[in-house]
């Protein structure tokens, strides 16, 4: 199962190296008309069906694989959303800010103009690794309406000192952070962790491949945890008999791209890719805060009242 479909390069690869049928599943709208121009070429090898990671076991299941032999996901925002500019991913272009995968529900300038701006400082803090939070969250709630990409990396570089040749663009955090919560991205990565461990026939491979310290760390954790590398619970509670695991870890350390692959795909710089093998121990939840999930709790707009939660 491909996850995380995209432009299809994961799908027409597990195909080239042998595989018999790929499940691909993506949530972009777009995705699925670019992708009925070539799919009939694979003659049913390569099925694509709209949806979350999330949902991968229940799709694998409507599609009649009771288990697959590997999964993976791709993380993040495709090089194809970030270079159409009109969908708001990008700061290098003037666009609606918008950065929804799913082309539905609330947009990137919904969260911008709505949110309270401790809410939106948090935000920026907890999803983006941004340590100016505060101070552009008080930029941008004195400037809105914020309605355009390039109108918000305006307001977020007048906060931070000028940049450097070779640094990040200083508005790289805050759309990040953006990006994350209108997608939910951290919460569909758990749960798509969870699909893939109910999915995964014994001896089947999970490979992830996060692009920021956050999903890594998830990813991590989620894998030392269920291949029994990393204890379990809360210490002062009382000892509990081990689980069964899981996973056996295939990747030790993450996988990084070599200079090679730079070369043609300088995009890759920031890609860690992990790999295990799933056993034949029983499913079970995730504990998000186990995984290092960051979650954030939205304050009421009157009130004020919530908490963040990490």
């Amino acid at each position: 199962m491909d996850g995380t479909f995209g432009a299809g390069g994961y799908a027409r690869g597990l195909v080239e190296a042998g595989a018999a049928k790929v499940i691909g599943i993506d949530r972009d709208p777009a995705v699925h008309g670019m992708a009925r121009d070539w799919l009939p070429g694979f003659h049913g090898t390569i099925v694509l069906r709209e949806g979350t990671f999330s949902e991968l076991d229940h799709i694998a299941e409507e599609e009649g694989a009771e288990r697959v032999d590997g999964v993976v996901l791709d993380l993040g925002v495709s090089s194809m959303q970030i270079d159409t500019a009109e969908r708001g991913f990008s700061f290098q272009k003037d666009a609606p800010l918008d950065m929804r995968m799913s082309q539905s529900g609330e947009s990137a300038a919904d969260i911008v103009n709505g949110a309270d701006e401790a809410v939106l400082a948090d935000l920026l803090y907890l999803y983006g690794e941004e340590k100016a939070s505060r101070r552009i969250a008080r930029a941008i709630v004195a400037a809105r309406p914020v309605e355009t990409t390039l109108q918000l990396a305006e307001i977020v570089a007048g906060c931070l000192p000028r940049q450097k040749p070779g640094e990040k663009h200083p508005a790289t955090r805050t759309f990040q952070a953006l990006r994350i919560a209108v997608n939910d991205e951290y919460g569909e990565l758990a749960r798509g962790l969870e699909a893939a461990e109910r999915a995964l026939a014994p001896g089947g491979l999970l490979a992830v491949v996060s692009f920021h310290s956050v999903e890594d760390r998830m990813v991590k954790r989620f894998l030392q945890i269920r291949s029994g590398r990393m204890g379990q619970g809360s210490r002062h509670a009382p000892e509990a008999e081990a689980e069964a695991p899981a996973f056996e870890m295939v990747t030790r350390r993450s996988v990084e791209p070599d200079e090679a692959e730079l070369a043609l795909n300088p995009r890759a710089r920031s890609a860690r890719l992990r790999v295990a093998r799933r056993t034949a121990a029983a499913a079970r939840r995730v504990d998000e805060h186990e995984i290092g999930m960051p979650i954030l709790e939205r304050r009421s707009r009157k009130t004020g009242e919530g908490r963040l939660r990490r």
